[in-house]
């Protein structure tokens, strides 16, 4: 996929960005021209991943990187004062910071290991969303990209906060699309595929008592055959974030199953249809006939 130009001059933050994915989208974001301003947790980390970054920003383009908990509301607004101060707006958010959280049955795993993985990973996108929307409704644009996994699509024993938080993040990526579309504001979610990052050292390192046998067995092969490629959902996140996806909103997109190359040709079909989202499973859904309640 060519990117480059198709994010030149936008103004983009990105959080979780000192390593995995998140670093990735932001060297994606820098080769398609953008401005970034990067955070994370850890200060050393994100520092280091702040000079790798302005060692490949082109002529013109700045990075900045706030050490941040995107759980916490005033670390949250730091960001993006100090993203609106050096750029006088922001274009873009990708929500990538997120954690696996307790490994283990739900009744045996410390509860607040539980809660601190719902504070990351749900409450987090809430208020990175919080922070940007009132900028976004005054521009009348904006692009959300909201980073996903295996845990929003189908059950992940031994994960529960993991699986339950990412369902949860879904949900709210409709249900703000939907709250922002008159505002010309576009928010999609993106399941990345399975990628081999420190998410996937802690799974192989809990053992199969903390994941189960099989999470561990897939996981493992997944680390030898290599895992997808950490550039399909950067780039992915590149054309959501780019003037070319304008208009496709409320989706949960699959880097690697799905034609989103393609999507823009079927935007009509999308705004119509419930296709790339979460919903029920009704017996006719799949070809049975159960008696209807009277």
């Amino acid at each position: 996929m060519n990117i480059a130009g198709q994010l030149q001059n936008k103004v983009a933050v990105i959080t979780g960005a000192s390593h995995g994915l998140g670093f990735e989208i932001s060297r994606k974001y820098l080769e398609a021209g953008a401005h970034v301003t990067i955070c994370a947790r850890e200060p050393t980390h994100l520092h280091e991943a702040h000079r790798r970054l302005a060692e490949i920003a082109g002529a013109g383009q700045s990075v900045v990187s706030v050490a941040a908990d995107v759980s916490r509301e005033s670390d949250v607004e730091r960001v993006f004062t100090t993203a609106l101060e050096q750029f006088g707006r922001v274009d873009i958010l990708v929500n990538n910071a997120g954690v696996y959280g307790p490994k283990g049955p739900v009744e045996d795993v410390g509860w607040a290991q539980w809660l601190r993985a719902i504070e990351i990973n749900l409450f987090g996108a809430v208020l990175t969303c919080r922070a940007v929307l009132p900028h976004f409704k005054a521009a009348r644009r904006g692009k959300i990209i909201q980073l996903s996994g295996g845990g929003a699509t189908q059950p992940l024993p031994m994960l529960s906060a993991y699986a339950a938080s990412k369902a949860a993040v879904i949900r709210f990526v409709e249900t703000l699309a939907a709250e922002v579309r008159e505002f010309g504001i576009d928010v999609n979610a993106v399941a990345p595929g399975a990628l081999n990052t420190r998410l996937l050292d802690e799974i192989v390192a809990a053992g199969p008592e903390g994941v189960g046998q099989a999470f561990f067995e897939r996981s493992l092969q997944q680390k030898a055959d290599g895992g997808t490629p950490l550039s399909r959902g950067a780039e992915l996140a590149v054309f959501l974030g780019s003037s070319v996806s304008d208009g496709i909103t409320g989706r949960l997109i699959s880097a690697v199953w799905d034609p989103w190359e393609g999507l823009p040709k079927h935007r009509d079909d999308l705004s119509a249809s419930d296709i790339y989202t979460l919903r029920r499973i009704v017996p006719r859904d799949r070809g049975l006939s159960w008696e209807e309640p009277s």
